[in-house]
């Protein structure tokens, strides 16, 4: 039997499903801003979901569990392992949650007590390029599992949230904030540098270990949201334009009397 790394879940109440990001059967996943608790605007395009992110600014994964029992959620942010910090696999750490509850992870798990904040960066100071690992920055991935029954067994679960305890320290990457750029105006404007996923600041955040055992080889559902600037989503075609109205019958001389002079 695998054990996992456990904390009570920061959040019981379940999230509002009008704001959900990514809802399945089995688990709603939201990215969420740190500075104000909103969550990130979202847009479907060519089959994939994307968000706007803001450089600079932290967020975190929102993950609830909608199915009747426990689940073991394996959360990937730029093909890295939010918990161990190895390149991600399906079947590595994770987070384990009770039926009907929801938790925040809010940064890379850097012991028991302590994670580095997921902020927003480019790409190039993101954790995952400064650990030469680049090729999938812009994702986030959640592979979920179903728990195996245990014949015999009645156990009532704490209402908690797991990661591994394979939760190697992984190394330091300051991600540098850059002010918030969003163009309002109707042309599209030009792209620049992709968004990652840098390591922030460290805070406390306590865990514990828990067991789980995986009822399937692979996951019951895999999860993938995409990410980017504002910017670069409208210079992408893949947030639309704001429309540009016309008059249905333009007048070549709208002018029709002589004006008074100033003053």
């Amino acid at each position: 039997m695998h054990k996992y790394l456990a904390r009570l879940a920061l959040a019981v109440a379940a999230c509002a499903v009008a704001h959900t990001v990514s809802a399945s059967a089995l688990l709603d996943v939201e990215i969420v801003a740190r500075s104000d608790g909103r969550v990130l605007p979202s847009w479907r395009h060519q089959g994939r979901l994307w968000v706007a992110g803001n450089p600079g600014e932290a967020y975190a994964v929102r993950l609830v569990n909608r199915s009747p029992g426990r689940v073991l959620a394996v959360l990937s942010v730029d093909g890295v392992n939010a918990v161990s910090g190895e390149t991600a696999a399906a079947l590595q750490s994770g987070y384990v949650l009770s039926a009907g509850r929801s938790a925040e992870v809010r940064g890379w798990r850097k012991s028991l007590d302590e994670v580095a904040q997921f902020t927003f960066t480019r790409l190039s100071d993101s954790y995952a390029a400064r650990t030469g690992r680049p090729d999938n920055v812009g994702v986030i991935g959640v592979a979920l599992f179903r728990e195996a029954p245990m014949p015999g067994v009645w156990r009532q679960d704490a209402p908690a949230v797991g990661r591994s305890k394979s939760a190697a320290s992984a190394n330091e990457a300051a991600g540098a904030a850059a002010p918030q750029a969003r163009d309002e105006v109707a042309r599209a404007p030009a792209e620049s540098e992709r968004l990652g996923t840098g390591h922030g600041a460290r805070e406390h955040d306590p865990t514990r270990y828990t067991e789980f055992r995986r009822a399937s080889a692979g996951p019951a559902e895999t999860i993938a949201i995409y990410y980017d600037s504002y910017q670069n989503l409208l210079a992408r075609g893949i947030v639309p334009r704001e429309p540009r109205y016309s008059a249905p019958h333009p007048d070549p001389f709208p002018g029709r009397f002589v004006p008074d002079p100033q003053g």
